[in-house]
């Protein structure tokens, strides 16, 4: 599967104010990234967001961009989701929600949480609460 690049369309100067809000220093790199991932609601991977930035500006290195993602995790940016054991994907809307996977084509779908119901909890273990549940329901296109 490729993994198309996604234009950037955050205004510069937007970006540089939600990272100063979080008390992050705004790098050229990590604006750059930001102008990416938190324009609207997106599910991208890293490799995604890699193949972005070296269209548009030149030589960007794996490193700077897991750094960036995994800063941006930390500081309540982005989530991320564990598509699979193999692929990681980060998520710009922070509201609590769920995911279909596409299997087919790798696509993320949100989903309200409004529209997914529990039964029932399975019995907690001693000592513990929820603080989060995360559903991804897996979907491929019927034979």
């Amino acid at each position: 599967m490729t993994t198309p690049a996604i234009a950037p369309s955050l205004p510069p100067s937007r970006a540089r104010a939600i990272l100063e809000e979080r008390g992050i220093r705004p790098t050229t790199q990590r604006l750059r990234v930001a102008e990416i991932l938190l324009t609207s609601p997106r599910h991208l991977t890293a490799e995604q967001i890699l193949a972005t930035l070296r269209e548009g500006s030149g030589h960007v290195s794996k490193a700077t961009v897991y750094n960036t993602l995994n800063l941006f995790v930390e500081q309540g940016l982005a989530r991320e989701i564990h598509a699979d054991p193999e692929r990681c994907v980060y998520d710009s809307t922070m509201a609590p929600h769920h995911h279909f996977q596409n299997l087919d084509t790798g696509e993320m779908i949100d989903i309200d949480p409004a529209q997914l119901e529990f039964a029932r909890m399975p019995e907690l273990p001693p000592g513990t609460e929820v603080e989060s549940v995360d559903v991804v329901i897996r979907v491929r296109r019927k034979a």
